[in-house]
């Protein structure tokens, strides 16, 4: 027997009590009455930021959100502002100093302000490797809790996802808050 299974044995010896899994039926998750409202206040909560496209063009926005940008990278046909494709870079060191990534959220979730987005590039590293996260959302795809988003989530052929929520950020050394930390410095979620 290996060492990890010896451990492991060991702790199944020393349990006392075993519960059975509660039904998942029985669940009430929490519901909001304007699940669009909620996710906007947690997002900002969190330090990230929420910015309703309404009818004007998310490339409009998005320049007017980030003026300086000199580095833009997305997969998206309808963002024409970008000037790297992660689909067409050779090494992902070329987008070393990115400054804004943009992808597009599939779910939205109020309870929490997390985001799936699916990988839909070659280079998932647009999503961390960016000094500003662009998510763009719409509106009908916010969803009040965990368990509807679970429903709703799905892969694409690269087989990963992530939630994102609001900016990275640590507080583990001298508890001093650093955005940044591990992924963007700043996430905004446009709302379409």
């Amino acid at each position: 027997m290996s060492t990890r299974e010896d451990i492991l044995t060991r702790i199944r010896s020393s349990i006392k009590e075993r519960y059975d899994m509660p039904a998942l039926d029985d669940i009430d998750p929490i519901n909001w009455e304007d699940p669009l409202q909620k996710f906007i206040s947690t997002l900002e909560s969190t330090g990230g930021r929420a910015v309703d496209a309404g009818q004007e063009d998310v490339n409009t926005v998005i320049r007017g959100l980030f003026p300086e940008a000199g580095s833009i990278a997305s997969n998206l046909e309808e963002i024409t502002i970008a000037n790297i494709n992660p689909d067409t870079v050779t090494d992902v060191r070329q987008m070393d100093g990115l400054d804004v990534g943009i992808v597009r959220g599939e779910v939205g979730v109020a309870e929490n302000a997390c985001v799936w987005v699916p990988q839909t590039m070659k280079e998932k590293a647009v999503c961390f490797i960016c000094e500003h996260l662009v998510i763009l959302l719409r509106r009908d795809n916010i969803v009040s809790n965990m368990h509807e988003a679970y429903r709703r989530i799905s892969f694409s052929d690269y087989g990963f996802g992530t939630f994102i929520s609001g900016p990275s950020k640590t507080a583990d050394i001298a508890q001093v808050l650093v955005m940044g930390a591990q992924a963007a410095r700043s996430v905004t979620v446009v709302i379409e």
